[in-house]
């Protein structure tokens, strides 16, 4: 084949009116729909920031279950975080708070 006829048929194909419309609704789809590339990218990052908060929260609620279970079966447990939260004390008793600086 000549090199000349192998061009022509290649810009035959590219000059195909399919082929235009093809490169048209990609280039439509990728820059200019409302869901585009970008707003793509932009959803991937936040859902993942969102299953990261999921994970963190789940834990938290598993640390905050574990935590009640405790207060409601073991009174000193009770006591330790009422004075330690709520700073109450027996009535013989002063509280010191120390606040260590950085």
């Amino acid at each position: 084949m000549d090199a000349k006829v192998l061009g022509t048929k290649i810009f035959k194909l590219i000059v195909n009116k399919y082929t235009i419309c093809l490169a048209a609704f990609v280039v439509w789809v990728m820059f200019f729909d409302d869901n585009n590339w970008r707003q793509h990218q932009k959803n991937l990052h936040e859902l993942a920031l969102l299953q990261d908060q999921v994970k963190f929260y789940k834990h938290k609620i598993e640390d905050d279950k574990r935590r009640l279970v405790e207060l409601q079966t073991n009174d000193e447990n009770l006591e330790k975080f009422a004075r330690e939260q709520f700073f109450m004390k027996r009535a013989n008793e002063d509280i010191y708070v120390i606040v260590e600086e950085n």
